[in-house]
C-alpha cells in the first residue's frame, strides 16, 4: 500500500486569529473544507504534536502536520482495445494527441474509457506511476482538453520527465476559443489560483500570497465575429488555469460551462497544441504538435501565424 501522504503548513502573517479549517483551505487549495474538516476530526492534523480543532484559532509561525488517510488499495486499470492517435514512441516515452471526452487515468464514475486504458493495450510497459491506477501518466489534461500529453513507459523517464515540469522547463502552447475580443493583443495573467470558496469544484484567481502561484501568458491569434482564437503559454501548471484566467480577463472559454456557458459545444474548445521538452535518456530537445481538431472551426485560422512544425520529432503510428 502507497504510504499516506504528509504536508507542512506554515501559518503567515494573513492566517493571524483565522479559524484553523479555513487556514487549511488556504493553503491547501486541492481539499474540500469538508474533507479538510474530517480530517481535523479524526486527529490527523497535530500542531507540536497535539490534535486540533476545526475552530482553533491560528497565529503566525505555528506549524501544522496533515498526514491524509492512507489510500485504498486499488485493483487496477484494465486493458482496453480503444484507438489511440500516437504523434510519438520511442522505448522511454509516448506522446499522444488526447481525443476530447476522453479522461486521462481512472478513478471514481470512471472505471473504463481512460486514456490509461488505452495505453494498456497499445504498450507493454508504463512506469509505475505515482498511484496503481495512474500508469504512465506524467502530467494530465482536463477530460475535454484535447490536445499532447505525454506518457513515460519507465519509472527513470518518469521521474525525469516530472522533474523537468516541476522546474517549469516544459514549453507548451494551448489554443482556445473564447467570446468576445480581448483588449490587448498580447500579455500575461499573473494571478494566483485556488479553491472557490463555496463552489469547491470551481478555481478562482487570486492576488498573492493567497492561493497558488499561476502565471499565464497569451496572445490573440485571431477574431471572427464574437470570439477569438488565443494562444496560451502557461508558466505553471495549476488545476483549470487557463480556463481560470481566461474568464479572468472577461472572455472566458467557449464551450466551458464552469468558467463561462456551454454556447451550443459539446465541450470547452481548449486544445494542448504544442509540447517541448528534453528526451530523459538521448538528451535530445523534442517539439511535438497536435493537430486542431474539428471543432475548433468556429475562427477562420491564419495558416501563417498556425503554420505546423517545420520538424516536429513525431513518427506518427498507425
Amino acid at each position: 500500500m502507497t504510504d499516506p501522504a504528509i504536508h507542512e503548513i506554515i501559518a503567515s502573517e494573513e492566517d493571524r486569529r483565522q479559524r484553523l479549517d479555513m487556514v487549511l483551505v488556504r493553503h491547501l487549495p486541492d481539499f474540500s473544507r469538508s474533507k479538510l474538516q474530517a480530517l481535523v476530526k479524526s486527529g490527523r492534523v497535530t500542531l507540536r504534536g497535539n490534535p486540533v480543532r476545526s475552530n482553533d484559532e491560528v497565529q503566525p509561525g505555528d506549524v501544522f502536520i496533515l498526514v491524509e488517510e492512507p489510500p485504498k488499495p486499488s485493483a487496477g486499470a484494465r486493458a482496453e482495445n480503444i484507438p489511440l492517435e500516437i504523434l510519438h514512441e520511442d522505448d522511454d516515452l509516448i506522446v499522444v494527441n488526447k481525443p476530447a471526452g476522453m479522461v486521462v487515468h481512472i478513478g471514481a464514475g470512471h472505471e473504463e474509457g481512460t486514456l490509461v486504458n488505452a495505453l494498456l493495450h497499445h504498450s507493454v510497459t508504463l512506469s509505475s506511476g505515482s498511484e496503481e491506477h495512474r500508469p504512465g501518466i506524467v502530467h494530465r489534461l482536463d477530460k475535454e482538453t484535447s490536445g499532447c500529453i505525454v506518457v513515460a513507459k519507465n519509472d527513470k523517464t518518469h521521474a525525469a520527465i516530472s522533474q523537468q515540469f516541476a522546474d517549469r522547463l516544459v514549453k507548451k502552447t494551448y489554443l482556445a476559443i473564447v467570446r468576445g475580443k480581448p483588449r490587448h493583443s498580447k500579455g500575461t495573467v499573473d494571478l494566483s489560483i485556488g479553491r472557490h470558496p463555496v463552489q469547491r469544484q470551481k478555481m478562482t484567481a487570486r492576488r498573492p500570497p493567497s492561493g497558488r502561484e499561476a502565471v499565464t501568458d497569451y496572445e490573440v491569434i485571431a477574431t471572427h465575429e464574437n470570439h477569438s482564437l488565443v494562444a496560451c503559454m502557461p508558466r505553471t501548471g495549476r488545476t483549470h488555469q487557463i480556463r481560470v484566467h481566461l474568464q479572468h480577463l472577461g472572455h472566458p472559454i467557449v464551450g466551458d460551462p464552469l468558467y463561462g456557458k456551454r454556447d451550443g459545444f459539446e465541450r470547452h474548445l481548449l486544445h494542448a497544441w504544442k509540447l517541448e521538452f528534453v528526451h530523459p535518456i538521448s538528451g535530445e530537445l523534442l517539439h511535438f504538435q497536435a493537430p486542431l481538431p474539428a471543432d475548433f472551426a468556429l475562427v477562420p485560422l491564419p495558416q501563417s501565424k498556425l503554420a505546423p512544425l517545420k520538424n516536429p520529432n513525431q513518427n506518427p503510428h498507425p
